[in-house]
This record gives C-alpha cells, sequence and structure tokens, in this order.
C-alpha cells in the first residue's frame, strides 16, 4: 500500500511517500515559504525521485487541523483534488494526533500545542500504552494558563512539542518544573510521516471518509472574521 501524505497545518509544509510501513521519502520545508507556491512543487520532486506518479498512489492522506486557516486550505484543497482526480480513497488526520504521534513509545503523557493566538493554544493529550497509541483528551482550543492548571493535575512527566513551545516555554517551567519535558529537534515539528502511519493503520482497517467530509479544522474564527465582525458592531 503506497500512501502520499502531506501536513500544511503550519508554517512547515511537509510531504512523505510511504509503502507500507517503509518510509520513502520525506521532505521537509521549514522557511515560512508560501505553500501555495512550494507544495506541489515538493510533491513532484518527492514522487520522481522514488520513481512513481499520482497514478500509482493507493492512498492520500492529509493534515486537517487544527493550525494554519491558509495552509490547511491550501493542503486539504490540493490533496482532494489530486484524489478525486484518480478516484483514489483519502483520509484526514489530526494535526494534533500527527505531532504527537512522532513521539513514538514515549513513556511520558504527551502534549501537542499549536500556537492559537491571544495566549491560546490547540492542543490534546496522548499517551503510548506499550504499543496502543491512546487519545487521552480531544483536540481543543484553551487558555495556555488553563491547560497548565489541568495538568498540574497529572501525576505523570509530560512532554511537550509543536510551535508554542518557544513562546510558552518559561510559562510552562515555572509551573510545572522538572516534570515538563521539551520534545528535541525536528520531533516537535509537523511530519508528515507521522500523518502517513497513522493513515496506513486506518486504511488497514477500511477507516476512509468521502470526500465531503475532508474538511479543515478550524476550532476558532480567522482573525479576519473576528476583525470582520468586531467593525460590523461598531456600525450598529
Amino acid at each position: 500500500m503506497k500512501i502520499l501524505a502531506i501536513d500544511t497545518s503550519s508554517i512547515v509544509a511537509t510531504v512523505a511517500l510511504m509503502e507500507g510501513d517503509k518510509l520513502m521519502a520525506e521532505y521537509i520545508l521549514n522557511n515560512k515559504k508560501n505553500h501555495s507556491e512550494h507544495l506541489m512543487p515538493i510533491i513532484e520532486e518527492v514522487m520522481k525521485n522514488c520513481e512513481l506518479s499520482p497514478k500509482d498512489i493507493d492512498v492520500y492522506a492529509v493534515a486537517l487541523g487544527p493550525g494554519s486557516f491558509t495552509g490547511l486550505r491550501i493542503g486539504i484543497a490540493t490533496i482532494k483534488s489530486m484524489a478525486q482526480a484518480l478516484d483514489k480513497p483519502i483520509i484526514g488526520i489530526s494535526s494534533l494526533e500527527a505531532l504527537a504521534y512522532n513521539l513514538i513509545y514515549s513513556k511520558d503523557i504527551i502534549c501537542p500545542i499549536i500556537d492559537a493566538q491571544r495566549d491560546m493554544v490547540y492542543t490534546g493529550l496522548f499517551k503510548w500504552d506499550g504499543l496502543e497509541f491512546i487519545r487521552l483528551k480531544e483536540d481543543r482550543v484553551i487558555p495556555i494558563e488553563e491547560l497548565i492548571q489541568e495538568l498540574k493535575l497529572e501525576c505523570e512527566n509530560i512532554v511537550f512539542l509543536g510551535d508554542a513551545v518557544d513562546k510558552f516555554k518559561s510559562f510552562i517551567l515555572e509551573n510545572l518544573d522538572e516534570r515538563a519535558i521539551f520534545a528535541p529537534g525536528i520531533v516537535k515539528l509537523p511530519r508528515a510521516s507521522s500523518i502517513g502511519k497513522l493513515a496506513r493503520q486506518r486504511a488497514e482497517k477500511g477507516e476512509f471518509q468521502d470526500f465531503k467530509d475532508i474538511l479543515p479544522i478550524y476550532m476558532r474564527k480567522s482573525q479576519a472574521e473576528r476583525q470582520w465582525e468586531e467593525r460590523r458592531k461598531k456600525q450598529e
């Protein structure tokens, strides 16, 4: 089973090609480039290097969010158009779940945090129980202060990863001290290979989705929408 997976939910654009549990190629671009300009060239380069064409792909997989509104729209539109054109199955994966999956077989509670602006974060809680990856809390948007207060009640160490870590690292350490662990290097950023691995598990169970159900998970209104509503209220 060949899977093409992408994640454009953040400033990182990442594309992976997998065959079964083998990672054939993975491309990670982390320099704030425009996803609309670079995503298709990255996909084409990955496919070319693996000597494959879009019709050779069995399953298409994409990060649904939460995350960057613009990035999500670009990634989802791209993967949906490719899958629909070839009548291939598609699977959407939570960006937070995929981030947490980067820390495979971690013994600690895993807390991905994505910056949602205004001292808010998108987050979920996950844990490995042996070989089983378990979700402890559903994805949500929450003030970072409220999240940390909740995590103080946990007895275990908590490992943080995601683009909000650098922003809130000092605050987290002040409150959780030695119980706070921070994922190193590349594993703290989105990786399309994690999207691909989770998609393969679902595909093997036949858990595909209708194209109409592959939609961005926003959880909150965009800044443009909030500004428009504020202007409208002032005019009333």
